[in-house]
């Protein structure tokens, strides 16, 4: 969403570049990276479910949260889920599908995210996100170019209309955790440019483009998030006075997510508050196939409760 002064220029830009490759993108690293831990291969996903707060109008509110990772076939050059068979342009992501529910006094918010990973180089192709509550719905598609990514946004606000634009190459926060499960190691330390989550952009309604970051890496060692060997990746933005604290669990070769912080103002009495998700359950399970009446055994141990 930058300033639309030459938004044409941006447009004709974005449909030039070739959606599948990933040569610009230099502030990632490219080598050393890790294969998957074979249990991704397994023909199960890892879904995690998660107690949440989530900061929104003028305090904390109860919800839920899911994260759904789970490999399948990718098309690079169409930037969807190979599902017709062999292709020469398919490759095995790592797919990250997450669920925000949450009430906001009478009314309830629904928050999807999807993100597309390549194991191999630590590429992301692809980001999409929906957000609806009960006054409306947007969504919001990031796919990758040449030189960045192509963004299209469709809001139900006047200020924010449809959007159809080219943002440069940066990391994304999406992808981040993605990172996590795949190699540590692609976490951006120090100085970074970072292109904040779509859900966040969503919420506090700021212009969708790269702004500065800090990212660092070290123990976690409170007792407000339970595991065993944790580290904690923390992503400082001044710009919008906000900071993001991931906390993984070291002690298995697939650190797994246990939680996360999410502190910023709150767009409408700018008190700053803190969203925090704890993980309850995590459960490895095919739910692709699971979709009979019957089938509610699995979402029990979730301890899913459905706001």
């Amino acid at each position: 969403m930058k300033t639309i002064i030459n938004y044409s220029f941006l447009i004709i830009l974005g449909l030039l570049s070739c959606a599948n490759s990933s040569e610009n993108h230099a502030s990632k690293p490219s080598q050393n990276i890790d294969q998957l831990d074979p249990i991704w291969h397994n023909g199960k996903a890892e879904i995690s479910s998660y107690s949440l707060q989530q900061n929104r109008y003028n305090g904390l509110h109860k919800g839920e949260a899911v994260m759904i990772f789970v490999t399948e076939p990718f098309l690079t050059d169409k930037q969807v889920k190979n599902d017709s068979g062999s292709s020469k342009n398919s490759v095995s992501i790592l797919k990250n599908n997450q669920v925000r529910r949450f009430t906001t006094g009478i009314y309830d918010y629904s928050i999807f995210t999807s993100t597309f990973t390549n194991p191999e180089d630590g590429d992301t192709y692809k980001t999409s996100n929906s957000s609806q509550d009960w006054c409306g719905q947007s969504f919001m598609q990031l796919n990758r170019t040449k030189s960045g990514y192509q963004h299209e946004l469709r809001s139900y606000f006047e200020s924010e209309g449809d959007q159809d634009n080219h943002v440069a190459d940066a990391i994304l926060e999406d992808e981040l955790y993605n990172y996590i499960r795949i190699d540590e190691s692609l976490l951006p330390t120090g100085p970074v440019q970072i292109l904040p989550a779509a859900h966040v952009s969503r919420l506090l309604h700021i212009p969708y483009k790269a702004i500065d970051a800090t990212g660092s890496i070290q123990n976690y060692t409170a007792s407000d998030i339970p595991g065993v060997q944790l580290k904690s990746y923390k992503l400082e933005m001044p710009a919008i006075q906000r900071t993001l604290e991931i906390i993984y669990d070291t002690s298995t070769a697939t650190r797994e997510i246990v939680g996360w912080k999410d502190s910023s103002p709150s767009v409408f009495d700018k008190e700053i508050r803190t969203t925090i998700a704890t993980r309850n359950s995590v459960i490895w399970t095919p739910y692709w196939s699971q979709n009979h009446v019957n089938d509610t055994e699995d979402r029990e141990k979730l301890l899913l409760r459905g706001y």
